[in-house]
């Protein structure tokens, strides 16, 4: 724990020395004479990624974490036992498109991704049209499980459109429809395309805390998954923001928190975990 905890604080105090306040010029900068809106100040909204994107030649490194259910209580520490971790990196290869690649310890899963935008709201047009293609590797899987195994079956794909709009200087909103194909799926209860639909928003408090809310609905999920629903807070230091994480769903990529969410809010059965981003 030690070994954590160490670490942790020193990248939350380097996060707090930050050379730039970048929060009052992020919504003012003039692109061909029209003013963009910044509806999200973070690259995700809780665990769905956000219209915001990295700038041109921006680096992030990401560390996300997400603690076991709290629902057991003392025995596993309130979810402290049973902990995932996700490091990452994402990059601006240009202001309009970024690519990612990132390690994820549940299902040893590898993802990469790009995102890139599509329009912009401004002075001329209401919303943020951002696109966001996934590609994840399953390498958990072993041939002594599934004799037939080929390199096909660690993947999934994901397609995801978002469509965000900033109503106030308060109170941002974005639609999120998504496509998952898996290459290895059980028919009896999934299937290899799942469609779901839902989104999130984001209300600000203060100048530098915001809470979050994201919510999807899945229309091909089995009966003992659930649709994930999760509630965040975002705490900006120096143009940076440090998020808060409570959610039914342990697994921190797209297609894993889409179908996969396995907690139940009402039986008191949801992780809590955090997001990490440092820009450089």
């Amino acid at each position: 724990m030690k070994k954590f905890l160490v670490p942790l604080c020193l990248f939350l105090a380097s996060m707090a020395y930050s050379q730039d306040d970048l929060l009052n010029s992020l919504d003012s900068t003039q692109v061909d004479g029209k003013t963009p809106v910044t509806a999200f100040k973070a690259l995700q909204i809780v665990t769905l990624q956000s219209t915001k994107m990295a700038a041109k030649k921006e680096f992030y490194f990401v560390v996300s974490h997400r603690f076991g259910t709290v629902k057991d209580g003392f025995d596993s520490f309130f979810g402290l036992d049973n902990a995932t971790t996700k490091l990452g990196g994402i990059y601006g290869v240009t202001d309009w498109l970024s690519v990612s690649l990132s390690r994820h310890t549940l299902n040893k899963m590898y993802e990469t991704g790009l995102k890139y935008r599509l329009a912009r709201q401004d002075d001329h047009f209401p919303v943020d049209i951002v696109g966001y293609s996934v590609a994840d590797i399953n390498s958990f899987l072993e041939k002594d499980q599934y004799p037939g195994l080929e390199f096909k079956h660690r993947l999934t794909y994901v397609q995801q459109l978002l469509i965000s709009r900033k109503f106030t200087e308060k109170l941002s909103f974005e639609l999120v429809p998504s496509f998952i194909h898996k290459n290895l799926y059980n028919p009896d209860i999934e299937r290899d395309n799942q469609f779901s639909f839902g989104g999130g928003g984001r209300y600000k408090i203060t100048k530098r805390l915001s809470v979050n809310l994201e919510y999807m609905h899945n229309f091909d999920k089995p009966d003992f998954y659930k649709n994930p629903l999760s509630v965040g807070l975002d705490i900006e230091t120096g143009g940076h923001v440090f998020q808060l994480i409570f959610t039914n769903s342990q697994a921190m990529n797209e297609s894993g928190y889409v179908t996969n969410a396995a907690g139940d809010w009402g039986k008191g059965d949801f992780f809590f975990g955090f997001n990490l981003y440092r820009v450089f």
